[in-house]
């Protein structure tokens, strides 16, 4: 069986959008004069995850459960706990989860996962779910004495929802990875002033960004081409 290279499936704008991910990620890691190669490596396969996750194709969501399993790596070296334990205990099971879900829900016979709406049931018992994961987290990451807490705690609510829309296959997911994106930014800023080794991640999470917006785009697109599932 002759296995496809993925990157052929991916638009001119696609692979310009991922080539200016990896270029600024690298840049970013030899102005840092890093030496934390896992940071870089993990900020790759990130943004190579996102670009596939964008085209709502499982080999995205492999590669998150891989990313999440180095970035919880990197986050218990900066005792951002509330990070190691939403990406190894949250995001790296859904993701898996979502794996499975996307693989058994393909768009006809293609490569595209099936767009999904979701019903005010599931909407509300999401919103709810949420409430209570960011209580549990927030008393769970001020025992560990977790840094920056106010803002790991808020990533833990915003990765949550994250994670359930994507399994959900939702396009609402992307604007969720946005705002969690947003939260990741300023805590990998304020990482990067005591360690600059960690600057990798704070570019890694800008890109993450212009993907996730990028995602929701083509999600929609996705949503109106398939009739709206």
């Amino acid at each position: 069986m002759r296995l496809k290279n993925p990157f052929r499936d991916l638009t001119k704008f696609e692979m310009s959008l991922w080539f200016m991910s990896m270029f600024v990620v690298i840049l970013s890691f030899v102005f840092s004069k890093g030496g934390d190669y896992l940071t870089l490596i993990a900020s790759l396969i990130g943004v190579t995850a996102l670009i596939f996750v964008a085209k709502g194709y499982v080999l995205g969501q492999v590669l998150t459960v891989v990313f999440a399993l180095f970035y919880g790596i990197i986050s218990f070296f900066f005792r951002y706990y509330g990070e190691m334990l939403t990406y190894m205990c949250m995001t790296a099971p859904i993701a898996i989860m979502a794996v499975i879900s996307w693989i058994k829900h393909p768009f006809e016979d293609s490569k595209e996962v099936e767009v999904r709406k979701m019903k005010p049931k599931e909407v509300l018992f999401m919103f709810l779910m949420a409430i209570a994961v960011t209580i549990v987290f927030y008393f769970i990451l001020g025992a560990f004495n977790t840094a920056n807490l106010f803002f790991s705690t808020i990533s833990v609510t915003t990765s949550f929802l994250a994670c359930y829309l994507t399994y959900m296959r939702n396009p609402f997911y992307a604007l969720a990875y946005a705002a969690n994106d947003i939260v990741l930014i300023i805590l990998w800023v304020l990482a990067s002033l005591e360690d600059i080794s960690y600057l990798p991640m704070v570019f890694c999470f800008v890109m993450f960004f212009i993907n996730d917006m990028y995602g929701f785009y083509n999600w929609r697109r996705m949503e109106k081409r398939q009739g709206g599932n």
